[in-house]
């Protein structure tokens, strides 16, 4: 199972490094013997109204499970500056409303949300409360502008089942890895991804002490499937915990990834 995964919807129309088509990826996914995938629109400006539909189509007859990608009003700093522009921020059309979220939770297309705040703006509080009210897990992409411990402070806080991409720490900030493992260990509702993680240590160590809380995420296409599956294949970890990491522990969070019983 791989809990990371970028879609383009329009990939003629949209040729870029690092994107890809339904094609392009089911091939790629079967070829390094992943069965299901979670996908979402790669970043664009406005809205992923448009976008979310599109993905949500594709996903039709494909082993994809979409997740529906939203946007906030507010800066996700956390300076004197961010702060200041935040509290003059107002929702406009473009950003996620309550009334979305809960659209999007409630037609059965979509098994979570992405909130990348860096790059579309961190949710705002109404909002934040609407995902905590759908009960739907979210992939969140932490990092240098939206570190580990505002994850804690937004989503977690919210009670929001949450799978910090990257280890919270893309691109490369070990500091950060580290700091995302610690969060395991005071939210019960708090998951990693492994996607982009190129460090053997804390791959190593959240597999040890939270066997039950990493989830295997490629970054396709950005990133070959083959190679990442390579990277936790390589740890020097029990197989039961590379089991949890590549299949168990993503039924944990995504009903639509746990075992079915015949």
């Amino acid at each position: 199972m791989d809990v990371n995964a970028r879609l383009e919807p329009d990939v003629e129309r949209r040729p870029r490094e690092g994107t890809g088509g339904p094609e392009r990826l089911e091939r790629e996914m079967h070829q390094a013997g992943i069965v299901r995938s979670v996908v979402y629109p790669p970043g664009r400006e406005g809205d992923y109204l448009k976008a979310n539909n599109a993905v949500a189509r594709m996903s039709v007859g494909r082993p994809f499970v979409p997740l529906a990608r939203i946007t906030g009003a507010l800066d996700p700093g956390t300076g004197t500056g961010s702060k200041l522009k935040n509290l003059a921020a107002r929702r406009n059309d473009e950003h996620t409303a309550p009334e979305d979220v809960e659209q999007y939770a409630y037609d059965d297309r979509f098994a979570g949300f992405v909130v990348h705040p860096t790059h579309d703006g961190l949710p705002d509080k109404e909002v934040l409360a609407a995902l905590a009210e759908v009960e739907l897990p979210v992939l969140v992409h932490a990092g240098t502008a939206f570190p580990p411990e505002s994850v804690a402070d937004t989503l977690l806080a919210e009670g929001i089942t949450t799978v910090v991409a990257s280890f919270g720490g893309y691109p490369l900030d070990r500091d950060a890895m580290e700091r995302s493992i610690d969060l395991l260990a005071s939210w019960d509702g708090c998951y990693l991804d492994t996607s982009f993680v190129r460090f053997r240590d804390p791959l190593e160590r959240a597999l040890m002490e939270h066997p039950d809380r990493v989830l295997f995420g490629s970054g396709a296409p950005s990133a070959h499937p083959n190679v990442a599956i390579m990277e936790i294949l390589t740890l020097d970890v029990s197989q039961d915990a590379m089991r949890r990491a590549f299949s168990n522990n993503a039924g944990r969070v995504l009903d639509e990834l746990a075992p079915r019983s015949f």
